[in-house]
């Protein structure tokens, strides 16, 4: 037998049977997400525990990244009684706009421990350079 003692975790519950939906005040978000920099890639990491990458699609269309993900019950079978269920399960997304300045058909993903990990690198388009100036005795470069 299992017991708890927080009461706004029973209440979601009994939200969930009466309504028939998911709670949205006592859980965090399905797919918590870090973003950052690496070196000249922005990388994306979204932790989906308990999900198989056969149940992941991520898409990027234009700069909109899509990420959907199912997480289905471990135990299917009719026999078995569920004494607690606090695991979101169904299927969540997560959408992100991505820069232009980001190489998105050269995007690469990772999934390991739980944590898909998205790399989209920045384009070299996007990177500073320098131009030269050319003609008569003045030729310097500026940096663009």
């Amino acid at each position: 037998m299992l017991m708890r003692t927080d009461p706004f975790r029973e209440l979601d519950r009994l939200t969930q049977q009466l309504l028939g939906t998911s709670g949205t005040w006592s859980r965090p978000s399905p797919m918590p997400m870090d973003a950052y920099r690496e070196g000249d890639d922005h990388v994306i990491a979204l932790d989906l525990p308990g999900v198989s990458p056969d149940a992941i699609d991520i898409d990027i269309e234009r700069n909109m990244l899509t990420v959907k993900a199912e997480r289905r019950p471990v135990a299917q079978a009719d026999d078995v009684q569920r004494e607690l269920s606090e695991c979101p399960l169904g299927v969540f997304s997560r959408q992100v706009v991505l820069a232009d300045t980001l190489d998105t058909d050269n995007s690469k993903a990772d999934y390991d421990a739980g944590v898909l990990t998205l790399r989209v690198p920045i384009s070299e388009c996007s990177e500073p350079r320098k131009i030269a100036i050319g003609g008569g005795a003045a030729h310097k470069q500026i940096s663009g």
